[in-house]
């Protein structure tokens, strides 16, 4: 059986805010990247939770949240209904992706 690792690494500040975020994936020839934020979360087999870690640096500007939560829950959503075929329920999800990008004016409002 191959695994395959993905490594994290954050530096943080005196006040352990993170100030870099850098990731690895060699499998994928990805090494040292940079970022600014980061989601992960694990759905844990036994107890049947979701464990997260939320971490952005404090040079993430606000406009780039918006960005980042927009292309994250339309993500989701491709996710979702890939996992479960579930048609309407990501259909709906996806009405409210597109309100998040027009109220972040990550994108155009959609003409009435």
């Amino acid at each position: 059986m191959k695994k395959s690792k993905i490594n994290v690494e954050v530096t943080l500040d005196d006040h352990k805010v993170p100030e870099e975020i850098t990731w690895s994936a060699p499998d994928q020839n990805q090494l040292n990247e940079s970022a600014k934020a980061m989601l992960l979360s694990f759905f844990d087999r036994n107890s049947r939770e979701t464990l997260k870690i939320d971490l952005w640096t404090k040079d993430m500007q606000v406009v780039e949240m918006d960005r980042f939560f927009y292309q994250t829950l339309r993500s989701m959503v491709d996710t979702y209904f890939r996992a479960t075929s579930n048609q309407k329920l990501a259909r709906e999800m996806q009405q409210f992706v597109q309100y998040f990008g027009e109220q972040t004016e990550i994108i155009r409002k959609e003409k009435e």
